[in-house]
């Protein structure tokens, strides 16, 4: 039995209309998808964004607390014995230090000396002559402290930077250059009266190494965040036991 012409128009009709559902439907799918995958994209560019921010500001702020100028400055000198060297052109030339710009620290190389027995070396070149070496201070490893030149006068140790800054040297327990507990708190304590007495920041605290590349001191070297460790914990320091800056140092 063969269909009418109505019967055959309202089939194609309703074939017209299912076909329009179908496109519409798979064009609504692909809009969920695609809105789907843009939002996912979205999210992890955004969540991207907020973790190399949150990183740029983490190293900022660390760099920041390193280099930081400190608002307070330690009045009190930690305890140090003065035993300064004889005057004389190998170790200690008498010569003034106008302005003191920076602080050097070192380490004596010789594992298991003493600060005394160091001192008895700078004073020994006045006779030997065999090398111009000295420096300000010498902290043992027991953390004792001995001034060898005064602060106002050069000493032979830090190179292109003897005339503007003051020498720390450290003794060590052994070959890894690293320093005992005590010879560390001496040193934090020696550097931070200095800084304050110096109007200085912790740019301002250099190894020997900034200067000349030489392996000193070795463990602050081989360690850059020992080296960057230190740096706050001078700033703890100056924190905790210094008092606010409200008139100029004597």
């Amino acid at each position: 039995m063969q269909r009418s012409d109505e019967e055959i128009y309202e089939e194609q009709e309703r074939r017209r209309i299912q076909a329009r559902r179908e496109r519409r439907r798979k064009r609504r799918k692909q809009q969920i998808i695609f809105r789907a995958v843009t939002f996912i994209v979205f999210f992890l560019a955004l969540l991207l964004i907020v973790m190399l921010v949150h990183k740029v500001a983490e190293k900022s702020a660390a760099e920041e607390a390193v280099v930081s100028e400190p608002v307070k400055y330690v009045e009190e000198s930690p305890d140090f014995a003065v035993e300064l060297l004889t005057v004389n052109e190998y170790s200690r030339p008498g010569t003034e230090l106008a302005q003191v710009n920076g602080i050097v620290v070192h380490y004596t190389a010789n594992p298991g000396t003493t600060a005394e027995q160091n001192r008895s070396y700078f004073e020994s070149l006045a006779e030997t002559g065999e090398t111009h070496a000295s420096s300000h201070f010498i902290i043992g490893i027991s953390g004792e402290i001995i001034q060898c030149i005064p602060c106002n006068e050069v000493s032979y140790a830090s190179n292109d930077r003897n005339s503007d800054t003051i020498s720390v040297e450290c003794c060590i327990p052994d070959e890894s250059g690293k320093f005992t507990d005590e010879t560390y708190q001496s040193l934090v304590e020696l550097v931070a009266w200095l800084m304050g007495r110096y109007d200085l920041t912790t740019d301002d605290v250099i190894r020997h190494y900034d200067v000349t590349g030489k392996d000193c001191p070795k463990y602050f070297v081989e360690n850059s965040k020992a080296w960057s460790d230190f740096k706050t914990d001078l700033l703890t320091y100056i924190d905790t036991y210094g008092i606010e800056k409200t008139q100029e140092i004597n």
